[in-house]
């Protein structure tokens, strides 16, 4: 066996004390900022044992890379590599799964967030009774810094509309900036939606009991590298988040949406059936046909694009076996709407009874199985 280098023995020191405090950070094409992160977290938190659990998926950009040569040269690093999947909601409950610290937070790793209100926020979780305290920009003394008049919009809209699903008052449910006890963690996880980016929102919802909150203003900073990854995308996501904490008891969201969709692909076959029977005068069975597989190549690529945007397929390869995959599933679907609408009508109940029983069977039949087979991720 080799001798032990100090280096090694202080680190093996560092092992041999269980993390007090466990940092969560998700990253995808962070290189430039995972060292200036964990330098600035090393010089707020002395004293205190800690590590930093970083959630990448899958970077393409050199950052597994430097998470590889930072975890091996200090044992209060590590990283988990997630291939296959994205979002950071489900990222930051992974990596707070992988600890067993009693203390966890979670933070952003473009250093936007302020990491010298850490302190703080363990001493409020530790002396009082509160579960979570929030790093809140819209706190006295809090700012959102140099934010765009059309953000600072969005966010205060969305920060109102959070009130339609919050059993307590918070300045700022959607920060990415906070920290919270174990224990109120563990109540909430199995009722994650996991869905997008505001993963506060999420665990304050998902709680089986208000949780205590408690909130240190801080001033978020400008991102000096990399991109970010504000678009469309987390206005979708986060909408989708309060779909399915409103009505996700009673009926899942996902269904929901897929419905909805699959509301717009009724209007897409009869436009087609119309501009091939009527407009292009073709037989009625060719034109159905055609109507059909429009139909269903839309609601492929709009259920891809909007009901599954966090398991959507890339790529030529996958989104053809994704298509033909949801050709099959509809297509048996069809098979039982129709099967179960001619039993309920032979059995002497009402058309239109009889009619609407078959689709809500084809309905679920498709979500199910195109969640089972299309976007199985």
């Amino acid at each position: 066996m080799l001798p032990m280098t100090s280096e090694s023995k202080n680190a093996a020191a560092v092992l041999r004390t269980a993390p007090f405090l466990s940092i969560i950070v998700p990253t995808f094409n962070e290189q430039d900022n995972v060292h200036e992160l964990v330098q600035r977290i090393d010089r707020c938190l002395a004293g205190v044992y800690w590590e930093i659990v970083f959630v990448d998926d899958d970077s393409v950009d050199g950052t597994l890379k430097v998470l590889h040569q930072v975890s091996r040269a200090d044992p209060r690093v590590r990283y988990l590599q997630r291939i296959g999947r994205r979002g950071l909601a489900s990222a930051v409950a992974e990596g707070i799964l992988s600890t067993s610290a009693p203390y966890v937070a979670v933070m952003d790793a473009d250093l936007q967030h302020d990491e010298s209100i850490l302190v703080e926020m363990l001493q409020r979780l530790e002396s009082s009774n509160c579960d979570i305290v929030i790093g809140s920009r819209y706190v006295e003394s809090g700012g959102t810094g140099a934010w765009s008049k059309r953000r600072r919009i969005i966010s205060d809209v969305a920060t109102r509309l959070t009130r339609l699903v919050l059993r307590t008052t918070v300045s700022d449910p959607m920060s990415g900036f906070f920290m919270m006890k174990r224990d109120a963690f563990n109540s909430a996880v199995r009722r994650l939606s996991s869905m997008g980016y505001k993963i506060l929102l999420d665990i304050l919802v998902s709680a089986p009991r208000p949780l205590i909150v408690a909130e240190i203003p801080y001033v978020f900073r400008t991102r000096q590298h990399g991109e970010s990854k504000l678009d469309s995308a987390v206005t979708w996501e986060f909408l989708m988040l309060l779909l399915d904490k409103t009505v996700g008891r009673v009926v899942p969201g996902r269904f929901v949406m897929f419905t909805l969709v699959g509301g717009f692909g009724v209007f897409v076959h009869m436009l087609v059936l119309a501009i091939a029977n009527r407009g292009l005068d073709f037989a009625f069975m060719t034109s159905q046909l055609a109507a059909t597989v429009a139909a269903m190549t839309f609601n492929f690529f709009a259920n891809n694009l909007l009901t599954y945007r966090d398991k959507r397929l890339k790529g030529f390869s996958q989104l053809t076996r994704g298509l033909l995959s949801f050709y099959a599933v509809c297509g048996l679907g069809a098979v039982s709407n129709v099967g179960v609408a001619t039993v309920l009508f032979r059995e002497d109940y009402s058309w239109w009874l009889s009619g609407l029983a078959g689709i809500l069977v084809g309905a679920v039949w498709n979500y199910a199985a195109s969640s089972m087979f299309t976007w199985r991720k």
